[in-house]
């Protein structure tokens, strides 16, 4: 079994190298998670990189010299300790594809705002006016608590007046 490196990567090209690293023989993990986030006011899935500019790869140092891997198109350097490629563990590889793979995970990671959270309304006959998130309410709009004369009342708004606090 080839020893795994972290390989450092310019800004928004971990697939690119992870393209290229691979048309050389090279074995590349390149870990996602897929985000819900909330776009011109819709929810929606994006695939995320779990660490951002990184991507672990494993090869024979015997056969692809270092240089090439250096100096592969999106690729910036080796994480290195000192001198030395710092090695990554094969436990820790295998934690992370267990990881990438688990619903329940993805589920915690991808929430945009979770029951409980202050949120301001920024627009609107509610504008400035902080609330407590409850649900979602559809993919456009969300159910808030708000205070109102001194008593809870649930609203549902369009998320895209909504900002955190």
């Amino acid at each position: 079994m080839n020893p795994w490196y972290l390989l450092y990567c310019k800004r928004s090209e971990q697939q690119r190298a992870e393209q290229h690293l691979k048309r050389q023989g090279v074995d590349c993990y390149y870990p996602q998670v897929s985000v819900e986030k909330i776009r011109r006011g819709k929810r929606s899935s994006i695939l995320e990189p779990l660490f951002p500019n990184y991507v672990f790869a494993s090869f024979d140092p015997e056969k692809i010299a270092f240089t090439t891997i250096r100096s592969t198109r999106g690729v910036v350097d080796f994480v290195r300790t000192g001198a030395q490629p710092q090695l990554v563990p094969l436990d820790l590889i295998k934690n992370l594809m267990v990881v990438e793979d688990n619903d329940d995970q993805r589920e915690r990671l991808s929430e945009v705002w979770k029951h409980g959270d202050a949120i301001v309304i920024s627009q609107g006959q509610f504008e400035g006016m902080e609330a407590i998130y409850k649900e979602a309410d559809g993919e456009l709009r969300s159910i808030l608590m708000i205070n109102l004369l001194n008593k809870q009342v649930e609203v549902s708004l369009e998320n895209e007046i909504l900002d955190n606090k």
